[in-house]
């Protein structure tokens, strides 16, 4: 209680620890071809110029997802007068997940779209049902059956759902268990 404990060094060792922290804002310098009083503005514009390409890459993922998704159209199957999409398509972040899922919600019409992702470890499966049926299928039951299949659990709405998981090499059996259940209730 009341008590402070402060760590200093003196001395020599104080001149070596400078010495050792002066190298290396000279190193740093260096590696960013600048002079030491300059480095933090360049640190600024190297980080702003990462945020910029960070956010074109997102953007040209995005659209790659998008065309993807415009050539997954085309392997749409029908059951019940109902077109079905379900596919794996690994390595694709949720959020282009969602933008294709809607894509192709507005392209088919009546519609049921099922993708499963596998990404740095981890499952994202998601569930679109175009609003004509979402009183056969609810997104949310469908996406927590197949996450289920790879050790995870999701929601959302009846109309979109999403789900994660940790067991990729379930996958499979996740989306023939999700195109059983869509013919058996379609």
């Amino acid at each position: 209680a009341g008590i402070r404990r402060i760590e200093a060094i003196t001395g020599e060792t104080a001149i070596e620890w400078l010495q050792h922290q002066q190298t290396l804002l000279n190193q740093s310098a260096e590696l960013l071809k600048s002079d030491v009083n300059s480095v933090t503005d360049k640190i600024s514009l190297l980080q702003d110029k990462c945020k910029k390409v960070e956010k074109e890459l997102q953007t040209l993922k995005e659209k790659a997802a998008l065309q993807a998704g415009n050539d997954l159209a085309k392997s749409a199957v029908e059951i019940n007068g109902v077109s079905v999409i379900v596919q794996q398509l690994d390595g694709i972040e949720a959020k282009s997940l969602r933008a294709m899922v809607d894509s192709l919600k507005n392209q088919l019409g009546s519609a049921v779209v099922v993708f499963a992702s596998a990404l740095d470890e981890k499952v994202n499966l998601i569930v679109g049902v175009t609003q004509d049926l979402t009183a056969k299928v609810k997104a949310g039951e469908l996406v927590n059956l197949m996450a289920q299949q790879v050790g995870g659990k999701g929601g959302g709405r009846p109309d979109m759902a999403m789900a994660g998981g940790t067991e990729s090499q379930n996958i499979n059996k996740a989306l023939s268990v999700c195109f059983d259940w869509l013919k058996a209730n379609l």
